[in-house]
């Protein structure tokens, strides 16, 4: 799989309730979460990313409480990716579940800035920066889990099955 865009940069430990803020829990409707995404973090988050765009974020990105609604909300706001310094292991289970790339990287999270061009190869495991010009190493998605996300989560993964 391949992703290419903009970077959107957040810091350490954001948690779900920044990703997607307790007050639209009340529905599971993905259009809906998708308005209020990063709200908490950066109010104008929707109305400036395009669809396509990657978050980038530091250490713990996705702690806090176990709502799937965190995912959710980022992949139907239309990022196509997450790449953090390291994900809260709920949030990481969750993000594939729901279909939601994510990526560990240390090193790129430091090197980057906001609005930065990236792309990924999620076979090859690289990431390169501003055409390739950088390039860092992931750990390549194991196949079963690049299916998941193929097929839009777990959910559509086992009714297709």
């Amino acid at each position: 799989m391949n992703f290419s865009g903009k970077i959107w940069k957040f810091g350490d430990n954001i948690d779900t309730d920044a990703i997607i803020p307790a007050r639209y829990l009340n529905t599971s409707d993905p259009k809906e979460l998708a308005k209020h995404c990063m709200e908490d973090a950066d109010p104008d988050f929707v109305k400036k990313m395009k669809p396509g765009d990657i978050i980038v974020g530091g250490e713990n990105f996705g702690c806090g409480s176990s709502r799937e609604h965190a995912p959710i909300a980022i992949k139907s706001a239309g990022i196509s990716c997450v790449v953090a310094k390291s994900f809260a292991r709920i949030f990481y289970r969750n993000s594939f579940n729901m279909g939601l790339p994510i990526f560990e990287c240390r090193e790129l999270v430091d090197k980057v800035t906001q609005g930065v061009q990236i792309s990924i190869d999620s076979v090859k495991g690289i990431i390169s920066v501003g055409g390739a010009d950088k390039t860092f190493s992931i750990n390549p998605i194991p196949p079963f889990m690049e299916q998941l996300i193929a097929d839009g989560g777990l959910l559509k993964h086992i009714a297709k099955k």
